[in-house]
């Protein structure tokens, strides 16, 4: 239970001020930093370690095995010991093998190192999750997951410049001491400005058996794992079209790579400028609402751009406009879709928030390779994105009752923005 006083007091450490978001937007944004500035130095990995592209590549997914792995283990640990411990040690750890990474003499050894930076900085991105959901349910937290989105979108589209950047002044190695630096500063960063947001009577036990126990609570709760699943297919969706678009633009439409890499900022604004269009809908409409509103209008959308694609109307402009429309949706989906699914478990947040995540990079790992599969051209990349959408609404609709008038549970469905609240 939290009472009126603790509630009070959450309220006045929780402002929604530009350093707060600003703060959970760079800890929330440090996995994706890891792999994005990482990406131009990929053809340099090869041929500095004499190995192949296809085990260069390997050191992307090692991290995302480490990410998905390493959220379902300092989920719980944070619930267990606060939110601030497992963030610093895991940051600090960053730091330390992003330091190993720049000394490492193989490929072996390096994708080794890549599955433990995974592992460890997933630290940031689960326990910025459940510092929301510590203080915010409801409206409150959608928007303030909304404003994350400036941050974390606006952070993968520059990293790939400044990573580029880096390397060319240095060698691909230089990417690794950048990365370590950001651990540094974001340590600091925890350490002086951000406070525990887990009181020690709301923590849980911390045996395996309880953790279990948590997690089997969750998979089994049909409601929450409906939710939880939708940012994973969301990003699936926008993963189809990170690894589809380069050889859809460059080899399908002929366009050079400063073409494309106009194309592929463009298309990051959408999810950014949409993201924050939703922090301020959600003022004024229920996240339940507008989630199932966005993913209808979204799966509208990519049929029509596959109506472009198969038809060839408009070129590459009529695409490029396509998929700017389909990805301004998915900025309404995420955050509204992770406070909804987190409502009711704010006393094990990080665990329930180490799901989301754990789905996010296990169903985007799995479904966006389908992109190559089915031949690797603009058609295939539309194919799978609808899938994902579609998807999306058929486990929304199945699995809760969105879409059903009047079902949808009472206290999930407030849109009054309050903060945690008293029958917690």
């Amino acid at each position: 239970m939290t009472d009126p006083s603790q509630r009070h007091t959450a309220s006045k450490q929780a402002p929604r001020s530009f350093k707060y978001v600003l703060t959970l937007g760079a800890l929330a944004a440090l996995p994706a930093l890891t792999t994005d500035m990482y990406l131009p130095s990929l053809p340099a990995v090869e041929a500095d370690l004499h190995t192949t592209q296809t085990a260069a590549q390997l050191t992307l997914s090692g991290t995302l095995v480490g990410a998905g792995t390493g959220q379902l283990v300092i989920g719980p640990f944070s619930d267990r010991f606060g939110r601030r411990l497992p963030l610093i040690i895991g940051i600090s750890l960053h730091v330390a093998i992003s330091l190993l990474c720049s000394l490492t003499p193989n490929i072996e050894t390096l994708t080794g190192l890549r599955v433990l930076q995974g592992f460890f900085n997933a630290a940031a991105a689960v326990v910025a999750l459940a510092v929301i959901r510590d203080r915010f349910v409801g409206s409150a937290a959608a928007q303030l997951l909304s404003r994350l989105m400036l941050v974390i979108g606006v952070a993968p589209l520059l990293a790939p410049t400044v990573g580029q950047a880096i390397a060319g002044l240095w060698d691909w190695r230089a990417v690794f001491y950048a990365l370590a630096l950001i651990g540094v500063l974001l340590v600091a960063v925890v350490w002086r400005f951000m406070p525990e947001t887990l009181p020690e009577d709301r923590r849980s036990p911390g045996h395996p058996r309880h953790v279990a126990g948590a997690y089997w609570s969750l998979l089994r709760e049909r409601h929450f794992m409906a939710l939880a699943v939708i940012p994973g297919l969301g990003l699936a969706l926008i993963m189809s079209y990170v690894v589809g678009s380069p050889f859809v633009f460059q080899n399908e439409y002929g366009l050079t790579a400063r073409q494309f890499a106009l194309i592929f900022a463009l298309n990051g604004a959408a999810l950014v400028l949409s993201a924050q269009l939703n922090a301020a809908l959600v003022r004024k409409f229920r996240p339940v609402r507008l989630l199932r509103t966005a993913l209808l209008v979204q799966l509208g959308l990519a049929v029509l751009l596959l109506v472009v694609v198969a038809t060839g109307a408009g070129g590459p402009v009529g695409v490029v406009a396509g998929l700017w429309l389909v990805l301004s949706a998915q900025g309404m989906i995420p955050a509204n879709a992770s406070v909804l699914a987190l409502h009711n478990y704010g006393h094990m947040a990080g665990t329930a928030a180490a799901v989301i995540g754990a789905l996010q990079s296990g169903v985007a790992g799995l479904v966006s390779p389908l992109v190559g599969v089915l031949g690797g051209n603009s058609l295939s990349m539309v194919i799978v994105m609808i899938a994902s959408c579609a998807l999306a609404v058929t486990v929304l609709a199945v699995g809760t009752p969105a879409y059903r008038k009047g079902a949808w549970p009472e206290h999930a469905a407030r849109g009054d923005g309050d903060r945690v609240s008293a029958d917690e």
